[in-house]
């Protein structure tokens, strides 16, 4: 293989985005034709690109033919790790100097719940389009997060028909346990609840009182991560929103004798104080994460 030397940059002509844009395309999707379909030209002018690129800029081959498949050859291998970097590079300029708005800070109120299942996907797509935005976020119960006036954003968990916000998710609230355990058939039913002012912890207590069925508060915790562990370890049965409970725990119902639970309602809501691009476009990241 013929090595590359670095000389002077000057000595080279310059590589367009839209051509490395192309080559990335290419080397993801395994072919000219789906490649076409992601950078929307015709397979054609996809073919044109390339041949300007390995023939006129690069004077290297970068792709290996094996009938409609490609693959890269090493030239190709060591080109598309610059390609990736400089196209991030290029989208981060572009983000700043075209939306030079979009720097600053958003405060963020949430439950320690929902970090642990939505907020990590939806930050990572923010900062991924937004990279010089700082986000603060606040973790506390729904009830502490209502008192607060100095949060840009809050989300917390609404009873039926005490909805004040827009309305992110619809949540079933059930019972769960380990499997293998049968903690559910325990008697008094060991609980691991949250340990803080919780509409929903009031919930379970009161549909197991409604059913005459004894029970203990054996394990409390402010975090829902102590809870899951305590429930894994088949100590306890908890009550907790459908979608923060793991796969591998067996959930509850009538069959085993638990009593249903209502649903609730997971909103956002908006400091009226607070008005700027940055808080619109977060407030509307974190409503296209919940319902996903």
């Amino acid at each position: 293989m013929q090595s590359i030397r670095l000389v002077d940059a000057m000595n080279y002509p310059s590589i367009e985005t839209d051509l490395l844009r192309t080559f990335v395309a290419i080397a993801d999707q395994g072919g000219f034709t789906r490649a076409a379909e992601v950078v929307n030209r015709t397979q054609s002018a996809v073919s044109m690109q390339m041949r300007k690129l390995e023939e006129d800029v690069l004077q290297r081959r970068l792709f290996e033919r094996e009938g409609r498949q490609v693959r890269l050859t090493a030239e190709g291998q060591i080109l598309l790790g610059f390609a990736r970097r400089i196209l991030k590079l290029h989208g981060e300029v572009m983000t700043t100097l075209r939306e030079p708005h979009m720097v600053g800070t958003v405060r963020m109120g949430t439950p320690d719940d929902y970090v642990m299942r939505f907020i990590p996907g939806i930050l990572a797509g923010f900062a991924k389009a937004y990279p010089l935005v700082q986000v603060d976020v606040h973790c506390e119960p729904s009830a502490g997060l209502l008192q607060r006036q100095d949060l840009d954003l809050t989300i917390v968990t609404r009873e039926p028909g005490n909805e004040i916000g827009l309305p992110l998710r619809r949540e079933r609230f059930i019972w769960a346990e380990a499997p293998g355990f049968d903690v559910h058939q325990r008697d008094p039913l060991p609980l691991a609840m949250f340990n803080t002012s919780c509409f929903l912890s009031e919930w379970a207590r009161r549909a197991l009182d409604n059913r005459g069925r004894g029970y203990r508060l054996a394990y409390s915790s402010p975090s829902l991560a102590a809870l899951l562990g305590i429930v894994k370890a088949g100590l306890a049965v908890t009550a907790q929103l459908e979608s923060l409970l793991p796969g591998e725990l067996r959930r509850l119902s009538e069959a085993e004798g638990m009593p249903d639970l209502p649903a609730c309602s997971i909103e956002l809501l908006r400091n009226p104080r607070s008005a700027s691009p940055i808080i619109d476009t977060l407030a509307e990241h974190i409503a296209e994460g919940f319902r996903q």
